[in-house]
């Protein structure tokens, strides 16, 4: 246990447009080299396709998209005697929240279409359907879980 004073909790910023906490969260990991206003102006471009693109409110699609995002169970290394297991546990609310943000990112990315804006957006749709990269990254992790549901017991 560390000595040292423990940080504290950062002060969320909600978005002003939208008074959304997780549109900074990801306009920050979108972030290149400081450049803030471009990623912000890439995210509420994709919004804005959002909202053009279906009746219902853009924000409450965006919420829907991270929430189908969000990992339930995750594998962690656990070494035990000289083997390394791959133990399931449940995954906190905030990291979940950031593995779902990362991955968002992270298949618009690799998405072939020309404009960041049109990744993302691209990108938040499929997730709002439950399909996409994001999604399948997703159920990855909850497959790998559950393949190695018998090394439970090694939980910490």
């Amino acid at each position: 246990m560390s000595r040292k004073k423990s940080s504290s909790k950062k002060n969320i910023s909600l978005d002003a447009k939208y008074k959304s906490a997780i549109i900074p969260k990801l306009i920050n990991s979108l972030m290149y080299d400081g450049k803030k206003t471009i990623a912000e102006k890439i995210v509420y471009d994709a919004i804005e396709k959002i909202k053009s693109k279906s009746k219902d409110e853009p924000i409450t699609i965006f919420n829907q998209a991270i929430t189908n995002i969000k990992p339930t169970v995750e594998v962690r290394s656990r070494r035990v005697g000289g083997a390394t297991y791959q133990v399931p546990v449940e995954v906190k609310s905030k990291r979940s929240q950031a593995l779902a943000i990362r991955w968002l990112i992270d298949a618009s990315r690799k998405r072939k279409d020309k404009k960041m804006s049109d990744k993302i957006f691209n990108e938040i749709y499929d997730a709002y359907q439950n399909r996409g990269s994001a999604i399948k990254k997703k159920e990855d992790t909850h497959k790998m879980a559950e393949s190695n549901k018998a090394f439970a017991h090694f939980r910490w």
